[in-house]
């Protein structure tokens, strides 16, 4: 099939790169313009310079709105209009232009985690599994009928960055197997059960701000989902900055105020956490690395010389 590509960051290239690797014909590929918005500098492997260098025409833009894109839309004539990770709303007049309509593939088990980030979300909630989706585009959000759907099971330390390499490997096989089945027409879509959608708005640095009254199996996820390169959780002690690289969920039980700075665990320091701290049924989140304001990694041990006081939300 002849396939226009919508798509930016490595998402999108690792989409172009199977496109390119496969029997249908890339007419013209659309990206988003350079950001310098934190998660986007992210895995930014350049859709633009992949295209360029096969020859492929390539048209930059925030939003697929204007008349000049979809004049040169028409005039690529394509059979089918491919996406993944394109960041904003494609009109109704762009997705319903092709034969074949627009194929979108989300980096999640829809419809479930529709929207941004869905891996951090899914692995801060503790999902067992993640995966990737191709399904045809129509009015809402990642929304549409279900072609494609691969899955692959979260592990109990899995980080953020293991879930993304496991997912991004997915993407060439659903894609392309999902395009080959709509040009054999031979393909039954599964519509989405709604009752069961999920959408999650972007991460920004707040998201990473530690909260000592969630559960500490909740907060060593949250440690796990905010691995390097993404921005680490952070809390704050004595007014300074605090990063949280790498805890794990206390054995012993410890109840008092949450956020208090209480006792050594093994290779960690526990801190009390979860809003019903005060009854002494629950975990407390061991710290063993930490980063401070001034770019230091230190083992927990070496940061807390002393124990009390508290780890707090704000300085």
């Amino acid at each position: 099939m002849r396939v226009v590509m919508f798509g930016y960051q490595t998402w999108g290239h690792r989409t172009l790169r199977a496109l390119l690797d496969s029997e249908h014909e890339v007419a013209l590929v659309v990206t988003h313009p350079k950001s310098e918005h934190a998660y986007e500098k992210i895995w930014s492997d350049s859709v633009a310079d992949l295209a360029e260098a096969h020859d492929v025409p390539v048209l930059i833009r925030n939003r697929p709105d204007d008349d000049e894109l979809f004049e040169r839309l028409r005039q690529a004539d394509p059979d089918i209009i491919v996406a993944n990770n394109w960041r904003t709303w494609i009109p109704p007049r762009i997705f319903q232009l092709p034969r074949h309509g627009t194929l979108n593939v989300h980096d999640s088990l829809l419809p479930k985690y529709a929207g941004f980030s869905p891996l951090i979300w899914a692995l801060i909630n503790g999902e067992p599994e993640v995966g990737v989706t191709a399904h045809m585009m129509n009015d809402e959000l990642d929304a549409g009928d279900i072609v494609r759907q691969e899955r692959v099971a979260v592990g109990p330390t899995d980080t953020a960055t293991d879930l993304f390499h496991k997912t991004v490997d997915l993407i060439a096989p659903v894609t392309v197997g999902a395009l080959d089945l709509i040009a054999s027409g031979d393909t039954a879509l599964i519509a989405q059960d709604r009752s069961q959608a999920s959408f999650f708005h972007k991460r920004s640095i707040e998201d990473s701000r530690i909260d000592w009254s969630w559960p500490a199996e909740t907060l060593e996820r949250l440690v796990r989902a905010q691995s390097e390169p993404y921005p680490s959780a952070f809390t704050y002690h004595k007014g300074r900055r605090l990063e949280v690289l790498a805890s794990f969920v206390s054995a012993g039980r410890y109840g008092g105020t949450p956020g208090r700075v209480f006792y050594r665990e093994g290779e960690g320091v526990v801190i009390v956490a979860g809003a019903d701290a005060r009854t002494g049924r629950n975990h407390g989140l061991a710290i063993t690395r930490v980063r401070t304001e001034d770019g230091r990694e230190l083992p927990a041990h070496a940061y807390f010389t002393s124990l009390g006081g508290y780890l707090t939300n704000q300085p």
